[in-house]
């Protein structure tokens, strides 16, 4: 038999990592006995924290009933509890519930019901889907093809499809160079009305969906679009029958203060994808929400079969999973508990933000709040990538005990540092106070090291 040390191809096969044997609430535990505060909720997924035992019991008792059933044949009660419940929460007009394994395959589900949904009813030339650059949809060779993650997407350019992309809004980094205030004021966004000028540029004709995160997540770390934004594109696609896709799989389930984050821009998209939360990290399930208009489509002009699936849709013990984590949001009041907390998170944040020397800018909603860190305040001078400043905080946080969500590239692909800070949303004004301080000494450690010879 081989002998091997270590047979686990890892994220990064040059880093050892602690191993994790157990948690509870918004903390982690090391096989040293270590402590962390889960204050990413691991890729902002573990909502609930760790250890519930009202989901660990669920997926037990589902696997003891049925653990598959293969959803070409047969289906489960539990997935249309499941799916009825998501719709509950979901917009007037989305009612139909398609289940994957991860965000990745939900939104590569998403983009293939568009270009199928216009092929059928005759529109055979719609196949562009528009992106925005720094945004994040996925992985897999489709999403990352829409995706604007400059990183990611370089080493696999040869094979990616053919998509578009406009800028997103950034208004602390705006790419077109304007004042928030000015563009809301004469009620020109420059950042919507770009849209607008790709597809005249690509011919509507040509174009199927656009796909956007409502707030912009891991790639430039908790942004929010001006006010106005989303009604100026639910208005373009409109006018150019192009299906509105948005990616909810990092905002969804309660993480900014709403079930969606789409409710705060009051529109409704055609197809909406989730993941991450409805499960609270306990197990691999997403999916995306569809509108009538698209089902009755399905219906009418594809015979009612989308021409798509994945062994494990619907999988019964994911499905018991999520059902069991949206009955833990309702019973302990999840949702509240993040719009109460978040306020005060945010008022830490802006005083940590006054008395540190690299924080530039807090912004974000709920419990997902991203840290804008530049190398002077003053003249906004980013830092050189090669510091991987945001890396170095999150290092040294971790030695401290806690452990948040570290992104750059944000600005162009290159430069731009944040670190996003998103713990579970059940957690405690006593667990921020520790949170927070934890962050604090690790940014003024950072500090200290890049200002010494000051």
């Amino acid at each position: 038999m081989k002998q091997l040390e270590d047979a686990v191809f890892h994220r990064d096969l040059t880093k050892n990592y602690p191993i994790i044997t157990h948690g509870k609430g918004i903390y982690l535990y090391d096989e040293c006995g270590k402590e962390y505060i889960d204050a990413s909720s691991g890729a902002v997924a573990a909502n609930l924290g760790h250890s519930n035992k009202k989901i660990a019991q669920a997926m037990f008792d589902q696997a003891s009933k049925v653990g598959f059933v293969h959803t070409m044949r047969f289906e489960t009660e539990v997935l249309h509890q499941l799916a009825t419940k998501i719709v509950q929460l979901a917009p007037s007009t989305l009612n139909k519930v398609y289940f994957t394994s991860g965000g990745s395959e939900a939104n590569e589900s998403a983009i293939k019901l568009a270009r199928q949904y216009h092929r059928d009813k005759g529109n055979k030339d719609k196949q562009i889907v528009i992106g925005r650059w720094q945004s994040y949809h996925g992985n897999t060779l489709g999403s990352l093809s829409v995706g604007g993650d400059v990183k990611r997407r370089k080493p696999y350019t040869a094979n990616l499809i053919k998509t578009e992309h406009i800028y997103s809004p950034y208004c602390h980094q705006c790419p077109y160079e304007y004042e928030e205030e000015t563009c809301i004021r004469q009620n020109n966004l420059a950042c919507a009305n770009d849209l607008a000028r790709k597809i005249t540029e690509l011919g509507a004709e040509n174009v199927s969906a656009v796909i956007m995160e409502p707030i912009v997540g891991s790639q430039q770390g908790a942004v929010v679009p001006p006010k106005g934004y989303f009604k100026r594109v639910r208005e373009i696609c409109d006018q150019n029958d192009i299906v509105l896709i948005i990616d909810e799989v990092m905002t969804g389930f309660g993480r900014t203060g709403t079930n969606f984050a789409i409710e705060q821009f009051e529109i409704e998209p055609d197809i909406m994808t989730f993941g991450k939360g409805i499960s609270a990290g306990y197990a691999p399930l997403a999916g995306m929400i569809v509108n009538d208009k698209i089902v009755d489509g399905i219906i009418k002009n594809s015979a009612g079969q989308f021409v798509h699936g994945f062994t494990y849709s619907g999988h019964p013990v994911l499905a018991a999973t999520g059902l069991a984590a949206l009955e833990v949001y309702e019973e302990e009041s999840v949702l509240e508990n993040c719009q109460h907390v978040s306020k005060y998170v945010f008022e830490c944040l802006e005083q940590l933000k006054e008395g540190s020397k690299i924080i530039s800018d807090v912004r974000g909603r709920g419990l997902l709040i991203g840290i804008e860190l530049v190398k002077d305040k003053e003249k906004n001078l980013l830092f050189d990538p090669k510091e991987q400043v945001a890396n170095r905080v999150n290092t040294i946080a971790m030695d401290l005990g806690a452990v948040f969500y570290p992104g750059s590239g944000g600005i162009d692909g290159l430069y731009g540092e944040h670190l996003i800070v998103s713990p579970p949303l059940n957690i405690t004004k006593k667990e921020i106070d520790k949170m927070v301080s934890i962050l604090t000494e690790a940014i003024h450690l950072v500090e200290e090291e890049l200002f010494k010879k000051e």
